[in-house]
């Protein structure tokens, strides 16, 4: 139990020290790539990974048109729309700012989950929810308060981070019933398909794939490990 424990913890940090860096090789894709390109070439590698674990684990199954249209959606919201907002704010925003600004999204999911799920907060919650706000702004506005009553948040980028936030939070809310339905690889699988899939059409507003073909060997770095980390 111990060992499985620890196993468990380690994975768990692991997964953080990841999701940290993923915003630092983005601002390095972005140097090279358009964000529309960036969100294509990671979730297109991100296809073949979590096919590959479903393969493995045997878990395909195709979906009825019922769930197809869930997951579509969950498509949209956490990935083509999610990863477009991040990706566009990151253009302007600092990655370190990106960061804590993106660790208020369980706040969020608690204020969600209190007014569609009903879930109870406690007064510590709360004022946990009340310190993350003040802290948020406290990053974005560089510790100007005057910016906010003058209506200055930070960054362009900084708003879009923050959207991307609660973006998450609703996303996260409404994979709660889909993930008492099926396992979690599966699932994930179908989402980041869909969510490849409608990203497509972001192509068209650049110069698309043809960016690809000057990629130095560092973008090719973080493009690869925004894919498949």
């Amino acid at each position: 139990m111990r060992a499985s424990r620890i196993a468990a913890g380690a994975e768990a940090t692991l997964a953080v020290v990841i999701w940290g860096a993923s915003f630092i090789a983005t601002r390095l894709a972005l140097r090279e790539l358009s964000p529309a390109v960036v969100v294509w070439m990671r979730f297109a590698m991100g296809v073949v990974v979590l096919g590959a674990a479903v393969a493995v684990r045997r878990e395909f199954a195709w979906p009825g048109w019922k769930e197809a249209a869930y997951f579509t959606l969950l498509g949209f919201i956490g990935i083509t729309f999610h990863q477009w907002l991040q990706s566009t704010g990151l253009q302007t925003s600092q990655a370190s700012t990106t960061g804590w600004i993106v660790t208020t999204s369980p706040v969020f999911i608690a204020v969600l989950g209190w007014v569609f799920l009903k879930e109870r907060l406690g007064p510590l919650q709360v004022l946990g929810i009340a310190l993350a706000a003040a802290g948020v702004l406290l990053v974005a506005t560089r510790g100007d308060w005057r910016a906010v009553g003058i209506g200055r948040f930070g960054a362009p980028g900084d708003v879009l981070i923050l959207i991307s936030a609660i973006n998450w939070a609703v996303f996260s809310v409404l994979s709660r019933a889909g993930l008492r339905r099926h396992p979690a690889t599966q699932m994930i699988f179908y989402v980041v398909a869909a969510g490849w899939l409608l990203s497509t059409p972001l192509l068209w507003t650049g110069p698309g794939l043809r960016e690809v073909g000057a990629l130095s060997p560092t973008g090719w770095l973080a493009v690869g490990f925004l894919g498949f980390f």
